[in-house]
Protein backbone atom coordinates (compact mmCIF):
# COMPACT_ATOMS: atom_id res chain seq x y z
CA UNK A 1 0.00 0.00 0.00
CA UNK A 2 1.25 3.94 -1.07
CA UNK A 3 1.75 5.69 1.61
CA UNK A 4 0.93 9.88 0.78
CA UNK A 5 4.35 11.85 1.27
CA UNK A 6 2.03 14.60 2.67
CA UNK A 7 0.44 12.67 5.07
CA UNK A 8 4.28 10.93 6.11
CA UNK A 9 4.68 11.19 10.26
CA UNK A 10 6.63 14.63 11.17
CA UNK A 11 9.04 15.43 14.06
CA UNK A 12 7.60 17.22 17.07
CA UNK A 13 8.82 21.18 16.50
CA UNK A 14 11.88 22.38 18.12
CA UNK A 15 12.75 25.11 19.98
CA UNK A 16 14.86 27.86 18.81
CA UNK A 17 18.31 27.60 19.45
CA UNK A 18 21.80 29.28 19.10
CA UNK A 19 24.45 27.19 18.04
CA UNK A 20 28.34 28.70 18.08
CA UNK A 21 30.26 27.47 15.35
CA UNK A 22 33.73 25.49 16.06
CA UNK A 23 36.79 26.47 14.14
CA UNK A 24 36.36 23.14 12.73
CA UNK A 25 33.25 24.85 10.68
CA UNK A 26 35.00 27.85 10.03
CA UNK A 27 34.56 28.15 6.20
CA UNK A 28 31.33 26.42 5.80
CA UNK A 29 28.44 28.02 3.98
CA UNK A 30 25.54 28.56 6.44
CA UNK A 31 23.20 26.88 3.81
CA UNK A 32 25.11 23.43 4.49
CA UNK A 33 25.45 24.23 8.27
CA UNK A 34 22.13 24.69 8.33
CA UNK A 35 21.54 21.21 6.46
CA UNK A 36 23.58 19.31 9.43
CA UNK A 37 21.36 21.54 12.48
CA UNK A 38 17.96 20.68 10.66
CA UNK A 39 17.71 17.24 9.90
CA UNK A 40 15.21 16.59 7.99
CA UNK A 41 13.95 19.54 6.54
CA UNK A 42 13.93 20.17 2.91
CA UNK A 43 16.72 22.79 1.44
CA UNK A 44 13.78 24.79 -0.30
CA UNK A 45 12.67 25.53 3.66
CA UNK A 46 16.06 26.38 4.60
CA UNK A 47 16.56 29.08 1.87
CA UNK A 48 12.86 30.40 2.75
CA UNK A 49 13.90 30.72 6.76
CA UNK A 50 17.55 32.41 5.15
CA UNK A 51 15.37 34.87 3.44
CA UNK A 52 13.07 35.50 5.80
CA UNK A 53 15.16 36.04 8.67
CA UNK A 54 14.27 33.51 10.60
CA UNK A 55 18.31 32.34 10.94
CA UNK A 56 20.77 34.89 12.33
CA UNK A 57 24.26 34.90 13.07
CA UNK A 58 25.67 36.83 15.71
CA UNK A 59 22.05 38.80 15.99
CA UNK A 60 21.99 39.89 12.07
CA UNK A 61 20.59 38.95 8.34
CA UNK A 62 22.82 36.64 6.28
CA UNK A 63 22.63 35.68 3.04
CA UNK A 64 22.87 31.79 1.93
CA UNK A 65 26.43 32.24 0.77
CA UNK A 66 27.94 33.96 3.94
CA UNK A 67 30.57 31.56 5.14
CA UNK A 68 31.07 31.17 8.64
CA UNK A 69 33.49 32.00 10.84
CA UNK A 70 34.72 30.23 14.93
CA UNK A 71 32.75 32.25 16.97
CA UNK A 72 29.90 32.77 15.15
CA UNK A 73 26.36 32.05 17.06
CA UNK A 74 23.97 31.09 14.82
CA UNK A 75 20.65 31.12 15.87
CA UNK A 76 18.52 27.72 14.50
CA UNK A 77 14.69 28.81 14.02
CA UNK A 78 12.23 26.40 15.37
CA UNK A 79 11.98 23.51 13.01
CA UNK A 80 9.57 20.08 12.29
CA UNK A 81 11.86 17.70 10.03
CA UNK A 82 10.48 14.32 9.17
CA UNK A 83 11.79 11.37 10.02
CA UNK A 84 15.30 10.69 8.79
CA UNK A 85 15.09 7.77 6.17
CA UNK A 86 17.52 4.97 6.82
CA UNK A 87 20.95 5.50 5.17
CA UNK A 88 22.14 3.59 1.83
CA UNK A 89 23.63 -0.13 2.56
CA UNK A 90 26.96 -0.53 2.77
CA UNK A 91 27.76 -3.18 0.71
CA UNK A 92 25.80 -1.25 -1.84
CA UNK A 93 28.37 1.12 -2.26
CA UNK A 94 31.45 -1.70 -2.36
CA UNK A 95 32.30 -0.26 -5.67
CA UNK A 96 33.99 2.73 -4.08
CA UNK A 97 36.94 0.51 -2.89
CA UNK A 98 38.23 -0.55 -6.30
CA UNK A 99 37.59 3.53 -7.95
CA UNK A 100 39.91 5.47 -5.63
CA UNK A 101 42.47 6.87 -7.51
CA UNK A 102 44.16 9.06 -4.62
CA UNK A 103 44.46 9.21 -1.32
CA UNK A 104 45.99 11.02 1.75
CA UNK A 105 44.92 11.89 5.21
CA UNK A 106 43.65 14.86 3.98
CA UNK A 107 41.54 13.92 0.78
CA UNK A 108 40.53 11.41 -1.65
CA UNK A 109 39.78 11.29 -5.57
CA UNK A 110 37.37 8.56 -6.86
CA UNK A 111 36.99 7.77 -10.23
CA UNK A 112 32.68 8.18 -10.10
CA UNK A 113 30.86 6.30 -12.73
CA UNK A 114 28.28 7.66 -14.94
CA UNK A 115 24.22 7.22 -14.15
CA UNK A 116 25.30 7.62 -10.17
CA UNK A 117 24.51 11.54 -8.66
CA UNK A 118 27.22 13.08 -6.41
CA UNK A 119 24.49 13.20 -3.95
CA UNK A 120 20.93 12.71 -2.72
CA UNK A 121 18.42 15.06 -3.85
CA UNK A 122 15.12 15.48 -5.70
CA UNK A 123 14.05 11.92 -6.83
CA UNK A 124 17.53 10.32 -5.56
CA UNK A 125 17.60 8.82 -2.22
CA UNK A 126 21.71 8.35 -2.16
CA UNK A 127 24.12 9.69 -4.06
CA UNK A 128 28.69 9.18 -3.97
CA UNK A 129 28.62 11.03 -0.85
CA UNK A 130 25.67 9.32 1.36
CA UNK A 131 27.48 5.76 -0.16
CA UNK A 132 31.19 6.75 1.05
CA UNK A 133 29.87 8.06 4.75
CA UNK A 134 27.89 4.46 4.67
CA UNK A 135 31.15 2.36 3.40
CA UNK A 136 33.58 4.17 5.72
CA UNK A 137 31.49 4.71 9.00
CA UNK A 138 34.74 5.79 10.54
CA UNK A 139 35.09 8.94 8.13
CA UNK A 140 33.07 11.10 10.16
CA UNK A 141 34.07 14.53 8.00
CA UNK A 142 33.75 13.10 4.51
CA UNK A 143 32.37 16.13 2.23
CA UNK A 144 32.16 16.61 -1.61
CA UNK A 145 34.87 19.19 -2.78
CA UNK A 146 33.16 20.17 -6.07
CA UNK A 147 30.50 18.51 -7.84
CA UNK A 148 30.40 16.34 -11.24
CA UNK A 149 26.92 15.82 -13.25
CA UNK A 150 25.08 12.74 -12.82
CA UNK A 151 26.20 11.50 -16.45
CA UNK A 152 29.72 12.57 -16.25
CA UNK A 153 32.33 9.95 -15.43
CA UNK A 154 35.96 10.86 -13.38
CA UNK A 155 37.90 12.53 -11.16
CA UNK A 156 35.42 13.62 -8.08
CA UNK A 157 37.72 15.30 -5.46
CA UNK A 158 35.72 14.28 -1.38
CA UNK A 159 37.89 16.19 1.42
CA UNK A 160 38.13 14.07 4.71
CA UNK A 161 38.46 17.27 7.35
CA UNK A 162 36.57 20.90 7.35
CA UNK A 163 40.29 22.10 7.12
CA UNK A 164 41.28 20.13 4.01
CA UNK A 165 37.49 21.19 2.37
CA UNK A 166 38.39 25.07 2.70
CA UNK A 167 41.99 24.45 1.92
CA UNK A 168 41.02 23.19 -1.42
CA UNK A 169 38.18 25.29 -2.44
CA UNK A 170 40.69 28.07 -1.31
CA UNK A 171 42.64 26.66 -4.19
CA UNK A 172 39.71 26.87 -6.59
CA UNK A 173 39.35 30.28 -5.80
CA UNK A 174 42.55 31.12 -6.64
CA UNK A 175 43.11 29.04 -9.83
CA UNK A 176 45.38 26.29 -8.08
CA UNK A 177 43.28 23.34 -9.07
CA UNK A 178 43.44 22.07 -12.53
CA UNK A 179 40.59 20.24 -14.01
CA UNK A 180 40.49 18.25 -17.58
CA UNK A 181 38.04 16.44 -19.22
CA UNK A 182 37.32 14.33 -22.48
CA UNK A 183 34.29 15.03 -24.66
CA UNK A 184 32.90 13.99 -27.66
CA UNK A 185 31.11 16.80 -29.62
CA UNK A 186 28.94 17.50 -33.08
CA UNK A 187 31.15 17.98 -36.16
CA UNK A 188 34.69 18.58 -37.36
CA UNK A 189 36.24 21.40 -35.13
CA UNK A 190 38.01 23.55 -37.03
CA UNK A 191 41.43 25.18 -36.14
CA UNK A 192 44.02 24.82 -33.15
CA UNK A 193 43.09 25.09 -29.16
CA UNK A 194 40.57 27.71 -28.54
CA UNK A 195 38.98 29.80 -25.19
CA UNK A 196 35.26 30.40 -25.19
CA UNK A 197 34.40 32.93 -22.27
CA UNK A 198 30.85 33.05 -21.94
CA UNK A 199 28.94 34.37 -18.74
CA UNK A 200 26.72 31.46 -17.70
CA UNK A 201 23.29 31.87 -16.29
CA UNK A 202 21.27 29.39 -13.61
CA UNK A 203 17.99 28.31 -13.60
CA UNK A 204 16.85 29.87 -17.05
CA UNK A 205 13.02 28.81 -17.73
CA UNK A 206 12.88 27.17 -21.05
CA UNK A 207 9.68 24.85 -21.81
CA UNK A 208 9.41 24.55 -18.66
CA UNK A 209 12.62 23.07 -17.78
CA UNK A 210 15.36 24.56 -15.95
CA UNK A 211 18.65 25.12 -17.96
CA UNK A 212 21.84 26.70 -18.10
CA UNK A 213 22.04 29.60 -20.89
CA UNK A 214 24.86 32.06 -21.97
CA UNK A 215 24.04 35.22 -21.15
CA UNK A 216 26.09 38.69 -20.31
CA UNK A 217 24.52 39.15 -16.88
CA UNK A 218 25.30 35.95 -15.61
CA UNK A 219 28.60 34.46 -14.00
CA UNK A 220 32.07 34.69 -15.74
CA UNK A 221 32.74 31.43 -17.16
CA UNK A 222 36.25 30.11 -19.12
CA UNK A 223 36.31 27.06 -20.90
CA UNK A 224 39.24 26.10 -23.07
CA UNK A 225 39.13 23.57 -26.14
CA UNK A 226 41.43 21.52 -27.45
CA UNK A 227 40.71 18.82 -30.27
CA UNK A 228 42.55 15.53 -29.58
CA UNK A 229 41.02 13.59 -32.27
CA UNK A 230 38.87 14.69 -35.52
CA UNK A 231 36.62 11.98 -36.80
CA UNK A 232 33.96 12.08 -40.03
CA UNK A 233 31.35 13.96 -38.00
CA UNK A 234 32.66 14.63 -34.83
CA UNK A 235 35.57 15.41 -32.44
CA UNK A 236 37.17 14.24 -29.60
CA UNK A 237 38.52 17.24 -27.62
CA UNK A 238 40.10 18.00 -23.97
CA UNK A 239 38.35 20.94 -22.22
CA UNK A 240 40.49 22.90 -19.46
CA UNK A 241 38.46 24.91 -16.98
CA UNK A 242 39.35 27.80 -15.15
CA UNK A 243 35.56 28.09 -13.54
CA UNK A 244 33.45 25.05 -12.37
CA UNK A 245 30.18 26.80 -13.42
CA UNK A 246 26.99 24.20 -13.56
CA UNK A 247 26.89 22.73 -16.75
CA UNK A 248 29.63 24.47 -18.17
CA UNK A 249 31.34 22.39 -20.67
CA UNK A 250 27.71 21.14 -22.08
CA UNK A 251 26.85 24.76 -22.86
CA UNK A 252 29.72 26.24 -23.78
CA UNK A 253 30.20 22.95 -25.97
CA UNK A 254 26.83 23.94 -27.43
CA UNK A 255 27.19 27.99 -27.85
CA UNK A 256 30.40 26.81 -30.13
CA UNK A 257 27.88 24.90 -32.25
CA UNK A 258 29.90 21.88 -31.48
CA UNK A 259 27.35 20.25 -28.34
CA UNK A 260 28.53 17.04 -26.58
CA UNK A 261 27.52 13.45 -27.54
CA UNK A 262 24.88 12.12 -25.85
CA UNK A 263 23.67 15.44 -24.16
CA UNK A 264 19.76 15.19 -24.07
CA UNK A 265 19.26 18.72 -22.81
CA UNK A 266 21.53 20.60 -24.55
CA UNK A 267 22.88 18.13 -27.09
CA UNK A 268 21.41 17.57 -30.83
CA UNK A 269 18.73 15.15 -30.93
CA UNK A 270 20.29 14.21 -35.09
CA UNK A 271 23.79 13.93 -34.04
CA UNK A 272 22.68 12.12 -30.50
CA UNK A 273 20.76 9.49 -32.78
CA UNK A 274 23.93 9.00 -34.91
CA UNK A 275 26.03 8.54 -32.32
CA UNK A 276 23.49 5.60 -30.97
CA UNK A 277 24.02 3.79 -33.61
CA UNK A 278 28.06 3.63 -32.51
CA UNK A 279 27.07 2.18 -29.39
CA UNK A 280 26.97 5.77 -27.19
CA UNK A 281 24.15 5.37 -24.49
CA UNK A 282 25.47 7.96 -21.96
CA UNK A 283 26.73 11.93 -21.94
CA UNK A 284 30.07 11.89 -23.70
CA UNK A 285 31.50 13.90 -20.90
CA UNK A 286 34.54 12.08 -18.70
CA UNK A 287 36.78 14.34 -16.25
CA UNK A 288 40.26 12.78 -17.31
CA UNK A 289 42.41 14.70 -14.76
CA UNK A 290 42.78 16.84 -11.82
CA UNK A 291 45.52 18.32 -10.07
CA UNK A 292 45.96 20.70 -6.91
CA UNK A 293 48.73 22.54 -5.75
CA UNK A 294 48.04 23.28 -2.07
CA UNK A 295 49.72 26.29 -1.18
CA UNK A 296 51.69 26.85 1.75
CA UNK A 297 54.62 24.81 0.86
CA UNK A 298 52.37 21.96 0.49
CA UNK A 299 52.85 18.92 -1.57
CA UNK A 300 51.19 18.96 -4.99
CA UNK A 301 49.05 16.42 -6.33
CA UNK A 302 47.47 14.59 -9.10
CA UNK A 303 44.89 12.07 -10.14
CA UNK A 304 43.96 10.61 -13.86
CA UNK A 305 40.97 8.41 -14.67
CA UNK A 306 41.00 6.47 -17.69
CA UNK A 307 38.38 6.80 -20.05
CA UNK A 308 35.45 4.29 -19.65
CA UNK A 309 35.25 1.07 -21.37
CA UNK A 310 32.02 1.88 -23.29
CA UNK A 311 33.62 5.47 -24.14
CA UNK A 312 36.15 3.91 -25.72
CA UNK A 313 34.65 1.63 -27.89
CA UNK A 314 32.62 4.33 -29.15
CA UNK A 315 35.78 6.01 -30.45
CA UNK A 316 36.85 2.57 -32.04
CA UNK A 317 33.54 2.72 -33.79
CA UNK A 318 33.83 6.21 -35.28
CA UNK A 319 37.55 5.42 -36.55
CA UNK A 320 36.29 2.38 -38.37
CA UNK A 321 32.97 4.16 -40.18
Amino acid sequence: MSVDSNSAPRAAPSAARVVVVEAADAGQRIDNFLVRHMKGVPRSHLYRVLRTGQVRVNRGRIRAHYRLQAGDEVRIPPFAGTPARPGPAPEGFAWVRERILYRDPDLLVLDKPAGVAVHAGSGIAYGVIEGLRAFYPDERTLELAHRLDRGTSGCLMVTRSRAALRTVHRALREGRVEKRYLALVAGRWEGGAREIRAPLQRNVLRGGERMVEVDDTGKAARSRFHPVTRYRRATLMEVTLSTGRTHQIRVHAAHAGHPVAGDSKYGDTAFNRRMRTAGLRRLFLHAQFVALDPGDGARAWSASAPLPPELRAVLEALEEA
